[in-house]
């Protein structure tokens, strides 16, 4: 039905970046919100960070400042450019969007996840 495909997960030093990229595709009516969370290692999953359709954005605060989402609705792709990383950013990143089906559903779906993994 609907599909989100994440890239841009890797190895990288601290005080490196990285962009991570989330494209949704499927029976898209339109998408509501579109978000970024991450599981480290023995950890629950948390969020990250937070866009919508207005073009509001949240973050967390052990993110604010390093962090910044953005979107291309044109493209119905999320990214999450991330600066300065540090170790404790290691762990697995998941695209999640609040989409509206052509059916006229409204239903939650989430990437598969990519790794990152900051070195220090």
């Amino acid at each position: 039905q609907v599909q989100l495909v994440e890239s841009g997960g890797g190895l990288v030093h601290a005080g490196g970046s990285l962009r991570l990229s989330c494209q949704a595709s499927g029976a898209i009516f339109s998408i509501d919100v579109m978000d970024w969370y991450r599981q480290p290692p023995g950890k629950q999953r948390e969020l990250v960070a937070t866009s919508t359709t207005g073009g509001n954005t949240n973050y967390a605060d052990s993110v604010k400042g390093r962090f910044t989402i953005s979107r291309d609705n044109a493209k119905d792709t999320v990214y999450l450019q991330m600066n300065s990383l540090k170790p404790e950013d290691t762990a697995v990143y998941y695209c999640h969007a609040r989409i509206w089906l052509v059916n006229m559903v409204r239903d939650d779906f989430w990437g598969q996840g990519t790794q990152v993994i900051v070195s220090s």
